[in-house]
C-alpha cells in the first residue's frame, strides 16, 4: 500500500489498483471532498460485517432485499475516543425466524471485528530516500 498526499488535507492510498481517498472536514481544515481515514476505518468495520452477513444468507439461499446494517460510535467526552462501537443488523419481517441469531453470530465473524479485539502491534518508523 502506498500513502500519498494530493494537496490540501487529502491523503490517499493506493491498494492494488484502487485509489483510496481521504480528506479532513471543512472544520479540520479539509475540504469534505472524501470520507476522513476515520470514517473508512468504521465503513472497514461495517461493510465486513456486512459481508458476513451477505455470506450467511447467500450459503442458505435467503433474499437479502431489505437487510441492511446500522453502525454507531460513541466516544468518550473527555479524551474524544471511541469507547462502543454497535452494529445492528436490520432484518425484514419475511426473515426467517429461526436464522436471526445465527445470523447475528455469522456478523460476530467479522475479521476487521477480530483485529479489533486483538489488536497488531503497529511499528512506525522513517528512512530519508
Amino acid at each position: 500500500m502506498q500513502i500519498d498526499f494530493p494537496g490540501g488535507k487529502r491523503v490517499d492510498a493506493t491498494y492494488k489498483g484502487f485509489v483510496i481517498r481521504t480528506d479532513q472536514s471543512q472544520a479540520s481544515g479539509g475540504e469534505g471532498l472524501a470520507p476522513s481515514p476515520f470514517d473508512l476505518f468504521l465503513a472497514s468495520l461495517g461493510t465486513c460485517t456486512g459481508y458476513y452477513v451477505l455470506a450467511f444468507c447467500q450459503k442458505r439461499q435467503i433474499a437479502t432485499e431489505g437487510i441492511s446494517l446500522t453502525l454507531s460510535a460513541t466516544r468518550d467526552e473527555t479524551s474524544h475516543r471511541v469507547t462502543t462501537i454497535e452494529v445492528r443488523i436490520r432484518l425484514p419481517q419475511a426473515f426467517p425466524d429461526q436464522y436471526a441469531d445465527a445470523c447475528v453470530r455469522a456478523a460476530g465473524q467479522c475479521a476487521v471485528k477480530a483485529h479489533l479485539e486483538s489488536p497488531p502491534s503497529v511499528a512506525v518508523s522513517a528512512e530519508r530516500v
